[in-house]
């Protein structure tokens, strides 16, 4: 991973690579973070993205994709040995380099030649033909400089609603339309124009999230207490909570081993079945 600084750190959280021995599945469930990747690569020009049974392709995809922010997961193909990077924007960080609204790709795949043009299969064959992983990132981070639209930055009433859906405490989308000052409406098209999902939608999504890391790290922790201490009714509404976002229960989710966060590895004869 890289962390650039000033001022892409205001709207990238990480650059990433992956190149090495072959993943542990064919297939994965990538979990929704409520923000955008950029998704690159670097072996061959295409990737590989299934509808939510992991059996029917999408596509096809050319080897550069934006994968638009999600309420639910996506089931991506792993080539053996791909080598492969991209960009974890942060929420709403995608929005400055983009050129359409970021709701317009809610849920979707899109290949990055359909915003960027053909300057987005270039950047992949530049990319690919360089020799060093610290060559590559200077390279990604010299394009995403140079893209950025500074006229784009966030709205001030989108950075306080993304600061208070992170607070655990918050108890209703109403409670961040007071702090924003902005009508309930007025929120929603601001939001979903910049992050890519409506607040509501987002605010689940964070919380999943939160509590995904509280299970990871205390995975003796039971439902009921981790429901508690991230604002679910009870330990039912926090399954199907988990079982919306990830497609399985979080006893099935921590069988898998996950040695990535939000990766969750597809194994077995028959990948439909890992939902219990």
């Amino acid at each position: 991973m890289y962390r650039p600084g000033p001022p892409l750190g205001a709207f990238v959280d990480c650059f990433w690579h992956y190149d090495g021995d072959p993943p542990p599945a064919a297939r994965e469930r990538a979990l929704p973070s409520g923000c955008l990747d950029l998704i690159i690569n670097l072996d061959a020009d295409c990737l590989e993205f299934f509808a939510p049974d992991a059996v029917t392709p999408l596509g096809p995809f050319p080897g550069v994709v934006l994968n638009g922010a999600a309420a639910g997961f996506v089931t991506i193909g792993a080539r053996p040995r791909n080598a492969v990077m991209g960009v974890h924007f942060k929420p709403g960080g995608a929005f400055p380099f983009l050129g359409v609204p970021a709701g317009d790709l809610e849920g979707m795949q899109v290949p990055l030649d359909a915003l960027w043009g053909p300057s987005a299969r270039e950047l992949r064959e530049r990319l690919a033909a360089v020799a060093t992983l610290g060559e590559r990132f200077a390279m990604l981070e010299r394009c995403l400089r140079e893209r950025v639209r500074s006229s784009h930055a966030r709205h001030p009433a989108v950075v306080e609603a993304l600061r208070a859906f992170e607070d655990p405490w918050l108890a209703s989308v109403a409670q961040v339309n007071s702090l924003t000052g902005l009508s309930p409406r007025q929120l929603i098209a601001r939001f979903r124009e910049q992050v890519g999902l409506a607040p509501k939608a987002y605010w689940r999504v964070r919380r999943f999230q939160a509590a995904l890391r509280r299970l990871e790290s205390a995975r003796d922790a039971g439902g009921a207490e981790i429901a508690a201490e991230h604002g679910y009714f009870d330990q039912a509404h926090w399954i199907r909570e988990f079982r919306a976002f990830s497609g399985m229960s979080p006893r099935a989710y921590l069988a898998r081993e996950c040695a990535r966060p939000n990766h969750v590895p597809l194994r077995g004869k028959n990948i439909q079945s890992f939902t219990a």
